[in-house]
């Protein structure tokens, strides 16, 4: 049995109900992008080592271990969403493959092996926002969400740092900051080779974005059709029923 602390609750990770989730509303809840981007990072089947960076509840993780057999390894850095994402390992029986670490993304060297990674995917905090007027009050919340504990360039470094040579990293994140990713991935010598933008529906703008790339890979970037989540009644359109309710 696991136990439960605060406000957290209980809840069904996928529509077939084989996966639960703790989640807070005040803490931590998963949202569409984490979902959006275990369908669309293209992991290793059955051999290999994913890391998940800022993996807060372990969802990522947990979305895909249901896609392969490779070891699976999350770090994030708010102790209290870590034993979260610790519980959630253990309530799915999950030991086996996957493992969390708390600690600082940026202070992982003597933790992780370095370069060895075959992926890495992070859904990292989106928002710049320097003064503390433009924090959420809510202190979880600002550290998911603002670029507090880690900027941009310290996930892309990260990235770098633990991926293997022909590795991949994917990434999600807002769209208007598209050219900053891509400038750090070349930085870091990460070719950006798959983008694809998310739109709530057809006729509005972006409000996601899903980039993936390859360490010390050749230039050649391709950008995927686009991803629709809503049909104009409301109604989920075919592709996110495919990945919400697998």
């Amino acid at each position: 049995m696991i136990d439960l602390y605060d406000d957290e609750r209980l809840d069904y990770l996928l529509a077939d109900e084989t996966m639960k989730i703790i989640q807070s509303p005040t803490a931590f809840a998963f949202s569409l992008d984490a979902v959006l981007l275990a369908h669309f990072s293209a992991i290793p089947k059955k051999r290999g080592k994913i890391l998940d960076l800022c993996t807060g509840n372990g969802v990522i993780p947990l979305l895909l271990s249901k896609r392969t057999s490779a070891e699976i390894i999350g770090v994030e850095i708010q102790k209290r969403i870590f034993h979260m994402a610790q519980r959630n390992v253990t309530l799915n029986d999950l030991n086996h493959q996957l493992r969390m670490i708390h600690g600082d993304l940026k202070e992982m060297q003597t933790t992780l092996d370095q370069s060895s990674f075959d992926m890495i995917t992070v859904n990292p905090p989106y928002f710049k926002t320097p003064s503390s007027t433009e924090h959420n009050q809510n202190e979880y919340l600002t550290i998911a969400r603002h670029e507090l504990y880690c900027s941009l360039e310290d996930v892309v470094k990260a990235c770098k740092l633990y991926v293997r040579p022909g590795g991949k990293v994917a990434m999600v994140h807002r769209p208007g900051r598209l050219v900053d990713i891509i400038e750090q991935f070349r930085k870091y010598r990460i070719e950006p080779k798959r983008i694809q933008f998310v739109y709530p529906k057809q006729g509005k703008e972006a409000n996601m974005l899903l980039v993936e790339g390859i360490r010390d890979g050749k230039a050649d970037v391709k950008i995927l059709p686009p991803f629709y989540i809503y049909e104009q009644d409301g109604s989920y359109t075919k592709q996110a029923e495919e990945v919400i309710y697998g």
